[in-house]
């Protein structure tokens, strides 16, 4: 692969969606390797150390939850998951485990191209800054930003990126009510409201992590951070 490009794994089984996947990220700009199933998925991760990686749940050898587990504990790399599957318990199991986020099918080429390129932004900037602010406050809940790290209650939570960034993001504006379609522009970087349920799933696993209690639900608007200083 060219080293000069920005390196996305696609892996899906279905040849003609790996296929136009392939063929649109490549007139992206995007060198691409496709594999097939579970077993050369990792191997592939390890070998092409990719910037991204488009992954389907449905797999032979074992699935793409096992593979984005798998890979993630050796390398942390941005993980989008498509899934034929409708499914919330699939799209929580896919988030816990490490995938920043998914498209079920059937989905359209540009979106698919327009989330990898945001995953990526996202990436970028995910780099703490030498003059990060220090560690932010909410009653027991504490933000680490220059670590990346999280604790409630004095225990440490297990974030992944994309629960991290968007922890931080609701921490900046306490008590105040984020619309999903603000919270998909600022932290996900899309510019359209096709995925607020991507927010929704998201929110969900940090109450999961850190208890149903922190982000209070305003039906219909958004959610805000409701810990007190």
């Amino acid at each position: 692969m060219d080293t000069g490009q920005r390196r996305v794994l696609v892996v899906e089984d279905e040849r003609t969606i790996a296929d136009a996947v392939m063929a649109r990220l490549r007139a992206e700009g995007f060198a691409v390797e496709v594999a097939v199933d579970g077993p050369s998925a990792v191997d592939a991760a390890r070998r092409v150390q990719p910037d991204a990686i488009v992954l389907d749940v449905m797999l032979p050898g074992f699935d793409g939850l096992e593979v984005c587990r798998r890979i993630q504990a050796e390398r942390p790399v941005p993980i989008l998951m498509l899934t034929a599957r409708d499914d919330e318990t699939d799209l929580l199991v896919g988030l816990a485990v490490g995938a920043d986020d998914y498209m079920a099918k059937p989905f359209s080429m540009r979106e698919l191209a327009a989330r990898v390129h945001a995953l990526l932004r996202r990436a970028a900037k995910s780099t703490p800054a030498p003059a990060a602010p220090p560690t932010l406050r909410f009653g027991d809940l504490e933000i680490n930003q220059a670590e990346r790290r999280v604790l409630r209650g004095g225990i440490e939570a297990h974030l992944t990126p994309t629960e991290f960034d968007l922890l931080v993001h609701l921490a900046a504006h306490p008590r105040t009510v984020l619309p999903r379609e603000r919270l998909l522009a600022d932290v996900w970087g899309w510019a359209d409201a096709s995925g607020t349920r991507t927010v929704d799933s998201h929110i969900k696993g940090l109450r999961r992590k850190l208890g149903p209690d922190l982000i209070r639900t305003v039906h219909g608007v958004g959610y805000a951070l409701e810990v007190q200083r």
